[in-house]
């Protein structure tokens, strides 16, 4: 399945930048899920792109970031704690609510996962909450710090070294950490749950898997992870957790959402379309590994939740002209940096419409396409593509007469 990402920056916590990846899948997402990395960690980390990776692949948008001070994100890491990193998931869930949607699936990596089951029940729309490896109690991390952990608690400050790094630890961060009860929010948090764990973890013990998964309600799941590592630095283990965990949130998101009916991916050269049932016009397209919704606006008793159909027809004949320019430029090196085309679309009586030629009666279709050029042309190969903006395909289609056949059968 075709996929693309997006870089981005929203404010965290405390108002610094936090870098961000956004993984989609070509079409409509049927949902966004959330990514909490693992203590130390950055978004870019494999088990993370790994697991976002197969998620999209079944149709789920995926939003990672790097926590203040990690990673590429702006801040000061000794001056974090784990209520900062439950906060920039709010603020991630924030910019997604105001510039997509919603998360509905939280999925977080060791302290992730904790800070993911500790934020879930303040994120009203999310359905379910994967973890892995993840500690019960936020504190536990604190055996992380070794010999420098009296040095902390003495002087206020240390200088940790985790995974090869060095990483200043100040004496808040571990207070913040002993206030946590991850085990009582997540008892309370009321969203489906999935616990991946490894019973040799030698970081987080196998006793915070039993702990979470008995604090938590119904329904819940545990899935062992066998003799894999804390990280996942093993590529089978991080593909097992992808797969898995895509196939589980698939499964829950598609009993959840009716506006998802049809199957997925469609067989090539063909569209499907189906009533989702949310609204009175709304309709899920499939064609072949592209999914999106059509409606009507409201003014026509819709609910504006996608493009009509006329203007997904518009739609075709603009991405039909575009494409016929840019094959032509490039067959006579023309210096076309840039085709746009906008379409507008109407209904008028023949006998007002002096475009329609002979023989037209009664009111017709009329598409008005507007062809904007950016690059060094003169006004003659201005004029020449305008003339072969009127042979892309469905540009011929629109003018002809079709023919379409209709037939029934049983299943969908």
């Amino acid at each position: 399945m075709s996929r693309s990402f997006e870089k981005l920056i929203f404010s965290g916590s405390s108002g610094e930048a936090l870098a961000a990846r956004l993984d989609t899948p070509s079409g409509t997402p049927r949902a966004y899920a959330l990514f909490a990395h693992c203590f130390t960690c950055s978004k870019d980390i494999f088990a993370a792109a790994r697991i976002s990776e197969a998620l999209v692949d079944r149709g789920f948008a995926v939003l990672r970031f790097d926590f203040t001070g990690l990673g590429a994100s702006e801040g000061e890491f000794a001056n974090t704690n784990f209520s900062s990193n439950v906060e920039d998931l709010i603020k991630a869930a924030e910019y997604l609510r105001q510039h997509h949607a919603a998360p509905e699936i939280l999925i977080g990596h060791s302290l992730g996962g904790a800070a993911v089951l500790a934020v879930a029940g303040n994120i009203p729309e999310v359905k379910a909450v994967a973890t892995i490896g993840a500690p019960a109690d936020a504190a536990h991390v604190v055996h992380n710090f070794g010999a420098e952990l009296d040095e902390i608690e003495k002087t206020g400050i240390a200088t940790v070294k985790l995974a090869g790094r060095d990483f200043t630890i100040k004496k808040q961060f571990l207070d913040d950490l002993k206030a946590q009860s991850v085990e009582k929010r997540v008892a309370g948090m009321g969203k489906a749950l999935l616990v991946f764990h490894a019973p040799r973890d030698q970081v987080v013990g196998i006793e915070n898997a039993a702990a979470i998964f008995q604090a938590a309600k119904h329904p819940k799941s545990f899935i062992s992870l066998d003799d894999a590592d804390h990280l996942l630095s093993r590529r089978s283990d991080a593909v097992y957790v992808a797969d898995v965990l895509s196939a589980w949130a698939l499964r829950y998101i598609s009993e959840e959402a009716s506006t998802l009916s049809l199957p997925y991916p469609g067989p090539e050269g063909q569209v499907s379309v189906a009533e989702t049932g949310e609204g009175k016009f709304q309709a899920e397209i499939v064609a072949h590994t592209h999914r999106l919704l059509a409606d009507e606006p409201v003014s026509y008793g819709g609910t504006d939740t996608g493009p009509s159909p006329y203007d997904l027809l518009s739609a075709a004949l603009g991405a039909c002209t575009t494409m016929t320019l840019r094959m032509y430029a490039e067959r006579k090196s023309l210096g076309l940096d840039r085709v746009s085309v906008h379409v507008r679309h109407g209904k008028v009586h023949a006998e007002d419409c002096a475009e329609c030629g002979e023989g037209r009666e009664g009111r017709v279709d009329r598409f008005e396409r507007e062809l904007v050029f950016e690059g060094d042309l003169d006004e003659p190969v201005r004029a020449r593509l305008a003339e072969i903006a009127d042979k892309c395909p469905v540009h011929k289609t629109l003018e002809k007469s079709s023919v379409v056949v209709t037939t029934l059968r049983d299943e969908v």
